[in-house]
């Protein structure tokens, strides 16, 4: 009887998997994967810090899958490290400030992929430049001219949201 009840208490009452689903369908539109909704909703709703074998063993994740979404959360600032005093495992808790997940998912996610946009429309204008067909070649132009007025944009909306949030 008492394995199936550290089995029953491993289990995720109705309340955490409605916040963990929440989350979950958080990340999915930002394009993340499903551990990282499920390990930060299972953190934001717990009580108490929650180590590693923790979420493994109430989410039923794999420990692979637990330490990536681990990683990849502790990056954005969503989850920081928590001593314990009476365990030697590592325990996590959830940033709950909304300025500093935004902050975060900015950072490290929207910025990199802004950079990074910035050589690739320089490529995109170089391969316009070889296109034979000047028709073509002018509306491509045109619409690498869109996305680059589409970056300039959003490089000067980051700050103003970053300040916004008290970043």
């Amino acid at each position: 009887m008492d394995i199936l009840q550290d089995e029953n208490q491993q289990q995720l009452d109705p309340l955490e998997l409605q916040v963990v689903e929440f989350f979950v369908d958080g990340v999915r539109v930002l394009g993340l994967p499903r551990s990282i909704g499920e390990i930060y909703g299972l953190l934001f709703i717990s009580q108490a810090p929650l180590s590693l074998d923790d979420l493994v063993q109430r989410l039923k994740i794999s420990k692979g899958s637990a330490s990536q979404g681990l990683r990849m959360l502790k990056g954005l600032g969503a989850v920081r490290e928590v001593e314990n005093t009476t365990e030697r495992r590592t325990h996590y808790e959830p940033a709950v400030e909304l300025k500093r997940l935004v902050g975060g998912f900015i950072r490290e996610q929207i910025r990199p992929h802004m950079d990074s946009g910035k050589t690739k429309l320089s490529l995109l204008a170089q391969t316009i430049e070889k296109i034979d067909d000047s028709d073509r070649r002018k509306f491509s132009a045109d619409r690498v001219k869109r996305l680059d007025q589409w970056m300039s944009r959003g490089r000067k909306v980051l700050p103003v949201l970053q300040k916004l949030l008290g970043q």
